[in-house]
């Protein structure tokens, strides 16, 4: 089955990111194998639109190796998604521990839709939280070199929600 709309998608990957300074070197973010592969809903992911438009009609077994640019990927940083929040809304009863607030961690928060999301940790501002809700990938060059694991017909449900229910 080829990928298209409304299709499970699952792929193993190794990705690299690199900023848009002459000498940087692509480093390794994440690698997806066989033990953990990524999968989305094809036209339903919210991933960047040319990442998809790039596996299109691709088949399991078919490799991939592309680049997005910062524009082409999540863009460059927002400054208005850079917020200061009340640390005292992250308290043990919501399931925040101490140190999950400490600069450079993420928090897994809900949006108010119940939504999964997360913001970076930037300053420990005393009573409150200098935190940063850009995608984590913002401003970054995105290399991709895999291969496509699995494809399959999204299930009805799958398709109206846009996430997976079963690999």
């Amino acid at each position: 089955m080829e990928i298209s709309e409304n299709t499970v998608v699952g792929l193993t990957y190794e990705l690299k990111v690199t900023n848009n300074e002459e000498d940087s070197i692509p480093f390794s973010v994440e690698v997806r194998d066989e033990e953990d592969p990524f999968y989305f809903v094809f036209g339903n992911s919210g991933l960047p639109e040319k990442f998809e438009r790039l596996l299109e009609n691709k088949v399991a077994g078919n490799t991939f190796n592309f680049t997005l640019s910062i524009e082409e990927a999540y863009g460059h940083a927002d400054e208005e998604l850079i917020l200061t929040v009340p640390k005292k809304q992250f308290t043990g009863e919501k399931g925040f521990e101490p140190e999950m607030l400490e600069e450079g961690n993420f928090l897994p928060l809900i949006d108010e839709d119940g939504y999964p999301m997360q913001a970076k940790v930037i300053k420990d501002l005393g009573e409150e939280l200098l935190l940063d809700f850009n995608h984590p990938l913002v401003g970054m060059n995105l290399h991709f070199d895999g291969e496509v694991y699995k494809v399959r017909k999204a299930t009805k449900e799958e398709t109206e929600k846009g996430y997976i229910e079963v690999n």
